[in-house]
């Protein structure tokens, strides 16, 4: 069961991040266009139609896990963005599941390429915060963030906890994706940290395993030649001319 679970994570890492990519550019239109009408319609279609893909591969994977009740236990955070946008206060945490899903699509391409892993995660992070702090903030008294260029500055110094502090968000579900956003931005700088660190221990692990194998041959080499050096010591001297002088 495991291996058809891995099958099944592997297959559908990139369909996922289509469906993601989809999801997030009609969530881009509803929140910036605020489209009407039939073109409200199509954008809250696709909205639910990849929600439910989504909840689909969340469903598969727990059906096809070896052990159900420890993968659900595990998988916790995988149910509560699954659940919680169904809550209307709350529809903004489903564009948490973005983040994952592109992390891991795009995180096995791009894997030991920190900087550009870097960027794109960070850009998504500004990019997706901005557009739903803006849908959260947009419209509300004393709002400090009511347009795409507030949101994205916002975002900007949420994420690098500069927080200067001239715009904030007034709103509770802005102050939740505010607490995401920082959370997120601290995950990200860890997770950059922690491939560096790892490539510089397996970077040293391998010098050191070179190092060690010239160094293992150089002494055989040694060794070789001591022992060639006690043989020829060992055979008496003259043994070869005399046999080279017989008549």
């Amino acid at each position: 069961m495991q291996d058809r679970l891995d099958s099944w994570e592997h297959r559908a890492e990139w369909p996922l991040a289509a469906v993601a990519a989809v999801f997030l550019a009609a969530y881009s239109v509803e929140v910036l266009v605020q489209p009407r009408g039939l073109g409200a319609h199509a954008i809250a279609l696709a909205t639910w139609l990849s929600w439910a893909v989504f909840s689909a591969d969340y469903a598969a994977r727990l059906y096809l896990a070896p052990d159900r009740r420890q993968w659900f236990v595990r998988h916790l955070a995988d149910l509560a963005i699954v659940l919680l946008p169904l809550l209307r206060p709350l529809r903004l945490l489903r564009l948490v599941v973005l983040i994952g899903v592109f992390q891991k699509a795009i995180g096995h391409a791009i894997r030991g390429k920190v900087i550009l892993y870097t960027i794109s995660g960070a850009v998504l992070l500004v990019y997706v915060a901005s557009l739903a702090v803006l849908q959260a903030e947009r419209g509300q008294p004393d709002a400090h963030i009511t347009d795409f260029g507030d949101a994205i500055w916002w975002a900007i110094t949420t994420i690098t906890t500069v927080g200067y502090g001239d715009m904030f968000p007034v709103t509770t579900t802005g102050r939740i994706i505010a607490a995401l956003l920082m959370i997120g931005g601290i995950s990200l700088v860890g997770s950059i940290t922690a491939t560096i660190a790892s490539w510089i221990v397996q970077t040293v692990a391998v010098d050191d395993a070179a190092t060690a194998a010239a160094t293992a041959a150089h002494i055989n080499e040694l060794r070789a030649e001591i022992a060639s050096l006690r043989e020829e010591l060992r055979t008496p001297a003259g043994e070869g001319s005399a046999a080279d002088h017989r008549p």
